[in-house]
């Protein structure tokens, strides 16, 4: 079978088996890498060699560029004692306990082999941790941290791993690794930072939305290549540019280029990712075939496999506890980590290994002692952390009972950042019409406040009351989304009939195409529990309307009066805290709660729904949320 046959096979079997993780609630990593076992027993499945310059040039850059894209910069700056901690100082002391172990278990190598084992086999994998840590909902910070942790600890591994390999065919001293790492980082921090500046102009000045997606391709290996040119490290140059791109790219790019560029990155991650899994598995026979050829006899062998698995889940509990204790108890400056008990544990517990780990093993020289044993240790570690601790990191986030972000405060802060937003939008069009020579049609104008307005009002009603079976915008969502099939249907039929040019259909088509794309679906979000407000609790909470609102009782029976004398239908149900009465929300056809103000002068509203308590300012057009007990 030609290789051109063996590339779609993979691409299928990683579409399949990851559609069966996701079905079966699993791990695509871990299912993968048992469908790979499986396949590389069939007598048509030719042995596979991975070269691993395929994986650190070829897979790695644009992997770590697409995580680093999608990173909060602001998050990322916020934690990072915490994540220099975990992907430096954990590293290293991981490196060290496990080059120990190694040494005395696996005979015949020197101490130098066994550090660059430790640094093989220390830096977690991010695919593996965050796709788990996304679907079973963990506390936003802690995500942050594992996301934070694996864009940078791949870099020390591999400047360790390239000291220690160094060290088995001489003598290093402590002063050259400390310098050797200091050119590796500090290169890689001035590289990435060329590339962003240099590449933010260039990119600025793309216009077509294909042009700036295939840079956005380019720049990933342009930036590792230059970097290890100068024997600087890729990965913190890589790593760094996509930082700052993905932070800059709203001013940068076009919503149009984003959205291409975004969808593009998805998939071509997507297949990277799960198929490095795939290949692992393949692999792992040709592997044992050549741990026969080294002088370590299995049940020694074992014992390593076993023992170095064992200190890099200790290791990895011992630093997170120190480090967390620590800065809990105040020996150190704000880290900002995780504070408690239970997401430390997570934090530990969430170190499963992966794509680095693969490629840094198929480094190691060809010529030395019982490689091949090193690298089974390597794959075994790989393996082993996928299946147990994959599997169990669900389980253990629900017995530790973290709680998930909070899906209604997410929804209350994007109400109110696109109330903000809107606001500058508007002053803005004031601006124009005030200052332009021509004059702006009053129906252009009409439009145009009608889109904010009813953007803003959506945006409130993502939250849905508990028992509700749909929010209202997911309401509107939903039909809309019926009409527009239907719409597309009629244009197609019409593109059949040849009645028409064929551009005007395209033209139509991409016009009905971009509102579905608008239609984000929303999650219904329910808050957990009804809380009051409790002073400095909030956004906004310097607003004197909210320190001069009443806390008043919510009334047992909740009904729009103006609704029903009007015959009108309520959405949501709001209740004034200055004289108690209650009105429908803005989604309303009456908007009543709106009007209540404008007669009144009654600033303060809070909302009465069941399991809800956050209140809206008019005046001043901010939020109070509910504060909630989180565990992160």
């Amino acid at each position: 079978m030609s290789l051109a046959l063996w590339l779609i096979a993979a691409v299928i079997a990683v579409l399949a088996v990851s559609w069966l993780a996701d079905r079966w609630n699993t791990s695509p990593p871990l299912l993968l890498i048992i469908f790979g076992l499986a396949a590389s027993f069939l007598p048509i499945v030719p042995n596979f060699e991975l070269e691993p310059e395929i994986v650190l040039i070829g897979i790695l850059p644009p992997l770590l560029f697409s995580a680093a894209y999608n990173t909060s910069f602001i998050d990322f700056k916020a934690k990072r004692a915490t994540i220099a901690s975990l992907s430096v100082g954990l590293v290293i002391f991981t490196t060290v306990f496990v080059g120990v172990v190694t040494w005395l278990f696996v005979p015949d190598i020197p101490l130098a082999a066994g550090f660059a084992l430790g640094a093989i086999v220390a830096p977690p994998d991010a695919v593996a941790a965050t796709a788990i840590a996304r679907r079973v909902g963990m506390p936003t910070a802690i995500v942050q941290i594992l996301e934070g942790e694996s864009l940078m600890n791949d870099a020390t591994a591999l400047t360790a791993l390239r000291t220690a390999i160094g060290a088995v065919a001489g003598t290093v001293t402590i002063l050259q690794v400390g310098l050797q790492f200091l050119v590796a980082a500090g290169g890689g921090i001035v590289i990435g930072l060329a590339f962003a500046l240099v590449g933010s102009r260039v990119r600025m000045a793309i216009k077509n939305p294909i042009y700036d997606s295939a840079l956005s391709f380019v720049t990933p290996y342009l930036a590792y290549v230059c970097a290890e040119a100068i024997e600087a490290s890729g990965v913190v140059a890589v790593v760094i540019a996509g930082l700052l791109f993905g932070h800059k790219a709203p001013l940068l790019q076009s919503g149009t280029a984003r959205l291409t560029t975004e969808a593009n990155w998805r998939t071509v991650s997507f297949v990277l990712e799960n198929g490095v899994f795939l290949l692992i598995g393949l692999q792992l026979p040709t592997i044992v075939e050549g741990v026969e050829k080294d002088d370590v006899t299995w049940p020694a062998l074992l014992v390593a496999c076993a023992a170095v698995y064992l200190l890099t889940v200790v290791t990895r509990f011992v630093w997170v506890f120190g480090f967390g204790s620590a800065a809990k108890w105040g020996w150190l400056r704000r880290s900002g980590g995780v504070a408690t008990w239970s997401g430390m544990t997570v934090v530990s517990w969430a170190g499963m290994r992966g794509v680095v780990t693969l490629a840094a093993a198929l480094t190691l020289p060809t010529d030395l002692t019982n490689r091949e044993a090193l690298i089974l240790i390597a794959f075994f570690v790989v393996v082993v952390s996928l299946l147990l601790q994959g599997t169990t990191l669900p389980w253990l986030v629900k017995a530790l009972r973290l709680r998930p972000p909070d899906a209604g405060e997410q929804a209350l802060q994007q109400a109110t950042l696109l109330a903000d937003a809107s606001r500058a939008g508007m002053a803005e069009l004031q601006v124009i019409l005030n200052t332009s020579a021509k004059p702006v049609l009053p129906g252009v104008v009409e439009r145009l406040e009608a889109y904010v307005r009813d953007r803003k009002y959506a945006a409130w009603e993502l939250v849905a009351a508990p028992g509700d079976t749909e929010a209202p915008v997911a309401t509107y969502t939903r039909l809309r989304l019926r009409m527009l099939r239907s719409e597309r249907e009629a244009v197609v039929a019409a593109r059949d009939s040849g009645k028409y040019d064929d551009e005007v259909i395209r033209r139509v088509i991409r016009v009905l195409d971009v509102e579905e794309a608008m239609l984000d679906t929303p999650a219904i979000a329910g808050s957990q529990r009804e809380q009051p407000l409790e002073p400095g609790e909030g956004r906004g909470t310097d607003c004197q309307h909210f320190a001069a609102a009443q806390d008043l009782a919510v009334p047992a029976v909740l009904a729009c009066s103006d609704c029903e004398n009007k015959g009108t239908v309520p959405v949501h149900f709001r209740m004034c805290l200055t004289c108690g009465k209650v009105g429908c929300c803005d989604s309303s056809e009456g908007q009543h709660a709106y009007h209540h103000y404008a007669e009144t002068g009654h600033p303060v509203i809070r909302s009465v729904e069941p399991g809800e308590a956050w209140r809206w300012c008019f005046a001043d057009e901010i939020v109070a949320s509910a504060a909630h007990n989180r565990s992160d």
